[in-house]
């Protein structure tokens, strides 16, 4: 089965997922399998790897390594059109919904087209959205764009909505990797009972209650980063 239509299934059937997204600008191929091993016995349902301003040449067998040592889905969520590789299972093909820089809107797409069109990766056409939370993010700097209000709900739902009609197949609200807020509970249920593809929910999430919280509000996917690269005992802590 594809993962879309698992991703799919378990949004028809309200089963929670949960990615950890891998940085390959902090995580070597090597520390693959340590990292693996903390995954083991955890819900983390899928892996995403990627990153805002990552330019190394280890992508490749970072993936592979992975794969290998997970037994998980592993996806692309790439900061640059150069961030691909047909290791992967799929690519969250990512455009920019709430701004306005065409770069990122589309330019960044038709870079990656010809590379895509020749690969067997699964392609997941995804409408983006950061939303505001309390500090600068990688991804508005590289970006060059303003997030959506954290307090404007209905304009993040239509966004959604928007991206939804457009034919996009998931939406992915982010607070960005560091963020000092995690996308509000509202907007989370606003956007969710507006739209009828999965929604994924990250950025600033820092704890299983908040996971099973977004989860509850309306996420099908929840994503961490930074809490788990942090605290590789976030799922088994320490006594």
């Amino acid at each position: 089965m594809k993962v879309y239509d698992t991703i799919l299934t378990a949004y028809q059937n309200q089963q929670p997922l949960l990615a950890v997204l891998i940085d390959p600008e902090k995580t070597q191929p090597d520390q693959a399998v340590a990292l693996c091993a903390q995954l083991k016995g955890t819900p983390v349902t899928h892996l995403l790897v990627g990153g805002s301003t990552f330019q190394g040449p280890h992508l490749e067998e970072l993936v592979v390594q992975l794969k290998k040592a997970s037994g998980l889905p592993v996806l692309l969520f790439p900061g640059d059109y150069a961030q691909i590789t047909e290791a992967a299972d799929g690519i969250l093909f990512l455009s920019l919904l709430s701004g306005r820089n065409p770069e990122y809107l589309i330019e960044q797409q038709v870079k990656a087209a010809p590379l895509l069109h020749q690969s067997n990766l699964e392609i997941l056409p995804t409408g983006y959205l950061l939303i505001e939370s309390g500090t600068e993010t990688a991804v508005q700097r590289v970006s060059g764009t303003q997030p959506l209000a954290r307090n404007n709900s209905h304009h993040a739902a239509m966004t959604a909505l928007a991206g939804q009609l457009l034919g996009k197949k998931l939406i992915y609200l982010e607070a960005g990797s560091g963020a000092q807020h995690a996308v509000p509970l509202e907007m989370i249920v606003t956007v969710a009972q507006t739209l009828a593809i999965p929604l994924i929910v990250g950025g600033g999430i820092r704890s299983m209650a908040q996971i099973q919280a977004a989860h509850q509000a309306g996420a099908t996917m929840v994503v961490i980063g930074t809490a788990f690269e942090e605290n590789p005992n976030f799922f088994n802590p320490v006594p």
